[in-house]
């Protein structure tokens, strides 16, 4: 107890190194939703190609609908993670500044992830409250909710949508439906994931 009945500030070096802790947390929890969504498009793709085998091409449509929203689901997620690794990073930072300068300093970088976090409905809540302690020990300033996001084309998202469908529909039948990509690419999420190991293998 120090005078006048006060207990001591929180040491930094705890503070931080819960921080990281509950970060770490929310991405083991991250992980477990992807492995989740993942064994559900199993059976989506699975119940496709029954459909498709059928004939029954509406059926094939909506299910084709339900494999593109799990995929853009895993790759917001992976997107999370990266906002999560990255202030794991500058933990990391502020416990290598803490030994030189003996206090924790202002991070431009982990208020911006944090920016994006709070908006992100699966980690908002521990955001939040790590916002806030993050504010009171002087690593980011009070954060300003952004009013509007970027508004996009309704008609141009339709015929990306439509594409899209035709190329699950073309990956899952292999061939009998929809239409083949003009190029190969990567699984949605696969290029992040690999930037996401990159990135946790240099944190280790």
């Amino acid at each position: 107890m120090g005078l006048f009945g006060k207990s001591p500030e929180r040491d930094p070096k705890e503070q931080v190194q819960e921080w990281t802790h509950k970060i770490r947390k929310e991405g083991y929890q991250l992980d477990r939703q992807i492995r989740g969504i993942q064994r559900e498009e199993e059976k989506v793709k699975k119940s496709l190609k029954e459909a498709a085998k059928k004939g029954d091409k509406d059926v094939c449509i909506i299910l084709a609908k339900e494999v593109l929203r799990a995929r853009k689901a895993i790759s917001k997620i992976y997107t999370t993670k990266t906002h999560l690794n990255s202030i794991q990073m500058q933990m990391k930072n502020q416990l290598s500044t803490l030994r030189v300068c003996g206090s924790l300093q202002k991070s431009t970088e982990v208020m911006q992830s944090m920016q994006r976090l709070i908006k992100t409905p699966e980690v908002a809540a521990t955001m939040r409250e790590l916002s806030k302690q993050m504010m009171r020990a002087g690593i980011i300033e009070e954060m300003l909710e952004e009013t509007m996001d970027t508004l996009e084309d309704p008609e141009e998202m339709e015929e990306e949508a439509q594409q899209e469908i035709d190329k699950v529909l073309w990956e899952i039948t292999a061939g009998a439906l929809g239409t083949a990509p003009a190029a190969v690419t990567e699984a949605p999420g696969a290029s992040m994931e690999l930037d996401l190991k990159h990135s946790e293998a240099r944190m280790d």
